[in-house]
């Protein structure tokens, strides 16, 4: 019978709630405000992680800025998270800027946009047919 849960993912789970708590409280950055970690990916043999977070701002500069204090700040999460896992192996941390937030927030802007445009349309395409019918209506009283 197959395993539910694979031991990474449950390790990578545990990094992500850890890493959270550790953005959260310990690193006070302040290039880091309203950081969140939305995935981590470890290895099978748990010598490296990839942490995928996401900001609250969008500008480019800013994240990249972002990343740098992360990979800077690499050694310190690392040896916070190996004093609260207890784990014999300690992954090497590795951030990455997760887009796919941003990406949702854009393609749902495009959806609402192309759903009003479609009602701009709509209501046109009614407004004309009403005068259609008005013109119609009074040729034939005529």
């Amino acid at each position: 019978m197959a395993r539910e849960y694979a031991r990474t993912d449950r390790v990578g789970q545990q990094i992500q709630k850890e890493i959270a708590v550790i953005l959260m409280r310990e690193i006070k950055d302040p290039r880091l405000s309203m950081t969140t970690v939305s995935a981590v990916e470890v290895t099978r043999d748990l010598a490296y992680a990839k942490i995928f977070v996401t900001f609250f701002n969008d500008n480019a500069d800013e994240i990249k800025a972002s990343l740098e204090v992360l990979a800077e700040a690499e050694g310190y999460i690392r040896s916070l998270l190996g004093k609260r896992l207890r784990a014999r192996i300690m992954p090497h941390l590795r951030f990455v800027y997760d887009s796919s937030m941003s990406e949702g927030v854009r393609m749902s802007a495009l959806v609402d946009q192309a759903v009003a445009s479609d009602r701009n349309d709509e209501s046109l395409v009614d407004d004309e047919s009403e005068i259609d019918k008005k013109d119609t209506d009074s040729e034939q009283g005529e």
